[in-house]
C-alpha cells in the first residue's frame, strides 16, 4: 500500500455571485449567443463585461 498523502489545499475563490435584472430581450440574445458558441450564459456575460470595462471611457460632463 502506498504512503502517498492525498493533499487538499484551500480553494482560492476569485468569483462572487451577483443578482441583476436585465431586459428580457437581452437575456434572449445572451442565450442565443451562448447556444451558438457552445458557452454558458455566465461565460458570455463575463466576456461582455470584461470587454466593456476595458473599452469604457468616462467623460466628466462637469468639465465639458
Amino acid at each position: 500500500m502506498s504512503n502517498d498523502k492525498f493533499i487538499i489545499t484551500p480553494r482560492e475563490d476569485k468569483t462572487v455571485t451577483m443578482s441583476i435584472r436585465i431586459e428580457k430581450i437581452l437575456q434572449e440574445q445572451l442565450d442565443e449567443l451562448a447556444r451558438k458558441s457552445n458557452r454558458s450564459r455566465n461565460e458570455i456575460i463575463n466576456m461582455v463585461l470584461e470587454y466593456a470595462l476595458k473599452n469604457a471611457k468616462f467623460i466628466d460632463s462637469a468639465n465639458g
